[in-house]
């Protein structure tokens, strides 16, 4: 038999997508799940043809010098790729790919959910039933906000930042939005979306600002301290994206000052760490970053994975082949 790409995987897939890479190639698996430290990293990329990592794993300079001839392709399990050195692959004629356009819809699911979460106090609420605390219906408890009517400030308006303003058009807010380039026309009238050149003349009107833009070097700490208090004393954060976006002793100081109403988080600055000052405040709602999560989306995942390898195992550019950034 001719001989097979050797794909390792970095972490734990979905059964399916395991099971079709063993049939179509000699795929090294990780049963146990651990996290790959460095020297492991070092040593799959110095004998695989395929490495196929994941958002936890940092495939820098120093992990790609150490990669052995044969390795031709790092097939991202996930559609970020800021822990990936594309330039330094590029340099040694290494492919980097991804899986672009099958979490939008799921992490808008999220980031919808997130709204409702924190403005309609929904944790609070299962908390109080769960500690067995309800002790009947009043006009003043647990009051939180109208969502109908309210303005949504979008921070990127890629795929996710799109399928996030058709959900929140259902609900009835007004859809506003900040991006690096302004949408068509056509785009902008059938999410009925109001765009804004200046972030800082954005943030004083929303009522609830959406995080939706990817980790880069422009973007980090995109929402600072000056940033942060721009925003109104009732308005509420959301962020799906990526954690350092936020600078968040800042968020911190700015709920402790109320000066900000709450916050709904699924990614975080240095994760897994949570900063204490976020933990088991009312006015927040943290999520273990699962806003990709549905068995859906993996699988997804998995056959872009599977499709970016068999399309160059054909001879073929990567469809999701990723260019690095210009000098």
């Amino acid at each position: 038999m001719p001989s097979r790409l050797k794909v390792i995987l970095t972490r734990r897939l979905p059964d399916a997508v395991e099971t079709r890479l063993r049939e179509l190639f000699d795929a090294e698996l990780n049963l146990d799940d651990h996290p790959m430290g460095k020297d492991e990293l070092k040593a799959a990329v110095a004998r695989a043809d395929v490495l196929v990592p994941t958002i936890t794993d940092k495939i820098d300079a120093e992990v790609i010098a150490a990669a052995g001839p044969n390795l031709k392709l790092i097939a991202n399990f996930g559609a970020g790729t800021d822990h990936i050195d594309i330039a330094a692959a590029a340099a040694r004629k290494i492919i980097v790919s991804n899986t672009p356009g099958v979490l939008a819809e799921d992490t808008a699911d999220m980031a919808m959910g997130l709204i409702l979460a924190v403005r309609r106090r929904l944790i609070e609420g299962a908390t109080v039933m769960a500690e067995g605390r309800f002790e009947g219906w009043t006009p003043t408890a647990m009051l939180g906000r109208r969502l109908w009517g309210s303005r949504l400030g979008i921070i990127g308006m890629g795929r996710i930042g799109q399928a996030l303003a058709r959900r929140a058009r259902v609900f009835g807010m007004q859809v506003h939005y900040h991006n690096r380039n302004r949408l068509n026309a056509g785009i902008e009238e059938e999410l009925g979306a109001t765009w804004w050149d200046s972030l800082e003349t954005m943030l004083p009107r929303m009522d609830v600002v959406s995080l939706n833009a990817p980790a880069t070097p422009e973007t980090h700490h995109l929402m600072s301290a000056e940033r942060l208090a721009l925003m109104k004393p009732d308005a509420v954060l959301i962020n799906t994206a990526r954690g350092e976006i936020i600078d968040e002793i800042a968020l911190v100081e700015a709920l402790d000052r109320r000066s900000l109403a709450g916050a709904g988080l699924d990614v975080y600055e240095h994760e897994p760490a949570v900063n204490p000052g976020l933990v088991n405040r009312p006015e927040v709602v943290l999520m273990p970053h699962m806003a990709s999560a549905t068995q859906e989306s993996r699988e997804d995942m998995g056959e872009r994975v599977i499709l970016n390898i068999k399309t160059l195992e054909n001879g073929h550019r990567p469809p999701d082949r990723l260019l690095p950034p210009m000098a």
